[in-house]
């Protein structure tokens, strides 16, 4: 009797429905000025992370380390809007430069969380009931662990501190979330009739899982690393700021906010611009992960 075989086009229409809701999601993300409006504010700022020197140099020489003690708390000074910090550096020149060890944290720390969530999740979505147990099992032990808390202890035995350093400690720590939401979306996308399809045509493991679960599965994870990103950034300034993050000759928000709270009542623009600029790119971001969540979750959207 000869074998039947499924047609490959089978699974093409089962995976039609899926595509056809995030393109009108799109569409509506792109009609929300809010989206607009945050997007255009966060460009601004990774600029400043990305080529510091030609925003830095609109005022003044641009050089955050050129300082002079002559200028110290100076409040302004032709060419120079912001005034100057303790040591008589540039506050415009090193808020601009402070964007990039923030922003950079912030990305790369929910960078690994996301690589080590995606990997957790998948395996105890997919691995079977011992990996789910295990998995599930190790979540809960660093869920047990306060998140600035088990930061410091781990930041205080390390001997150097830097942007990579940070960003690690951070990251190790940020996963279990998104792996919780990792393991049940893979679990849903699992049981869905594209995946079902596939499987029944013989496809092995490694392209069903590579090519239908995790495109699927991932949506979720995502939007949540987008609202995760603004929380490292003012987990790393908070952790700069208790003296266990980063530490000179590095220049961040942290840093400069450190030093102006020391110095607030006597010169309170010392502490405003990075403060400002720090509230400004949390809230864009959130703003920006806010929208996405409203317009892709079908939740949301009624």
């Amino acid at each position: 009797m000869p074998k039947t075989t499924i047609p490959k086009t089978t699974v093409i229409p089962a995976l039609a429905p899926a595509r056809a809701p995030r393109a009108g999601a799109w569409r509506l993300l792109l009609r929300r000025p809010l989206f607009w409006v945050a997007a255009a504010v966060l460009l601004v700022i990774l600029a400043f992370a990305v080529a510091p020197a030609p925003f830095a140099g609109i005022f003044g020489n641009g050089d955050p380390r050129a300082c002079d003690l002559a200028n110290s708390s100076q409040a302004s000074a032709p060419g120079h809007p912001f005034g100057f910090d303790l040591q008589g550096c540039d506050i415009w020149a090193n808020a601009v430069y402070g964007a990039q060890s923030s922003i950079a944290v912030g990305f790369l720390a929910t960078a690994i969380s996301m690589v080590l969530a995606i990997t957790l999740g998948t395996l105890a979505g997919l691995g079977g009931r011992i990996a789910d147990w295990i998995v599930s099992r190790l979540t809960e032990v660093f869920l047990g662990f306060p998140f600035l808390l088990a930061a410091i202890v781990v930041l205080n035995t390390l001997g150097v501190r830097n942007v990579f350093t940070v960003s690690v400690v951070l990251g190790v720590f940020g996963w279990p979330m998104m792996a919780r939401l990792m393991r049940g979306s893979v679990r849903s996308v699992a049981k869905a009739d594209y995946v079902l399809a596939a499987r029944t045509m013989g496809l092995g493991a490694r392209r069903i899982v590579g090519r239908y679960v995790l495109p699927n599965a991932l949506q979720p994870v995502l939007l949540l690393a987008t609202l995760t990103v603004g929380g490292v950034i003012v987990a790393e300034s908070t952790l700069t700021y208790l003296g266990v993050g980063l530490s000179s000759p590095a220049i961040s928000w942290g840093l400069q906010i450190a030093a102006g709270s020391r110095v607030f009542q006597s010169a309170p623009h010392v502490l405003v611009l990075p403060s400002v600029m720090l509230a400004l790119t949390v809230l864009t971001i959130v703003a920006i992960g806010e929208e996405l969540r409203s317009v892709f979750d079908p939740r949301e959207r009624g």
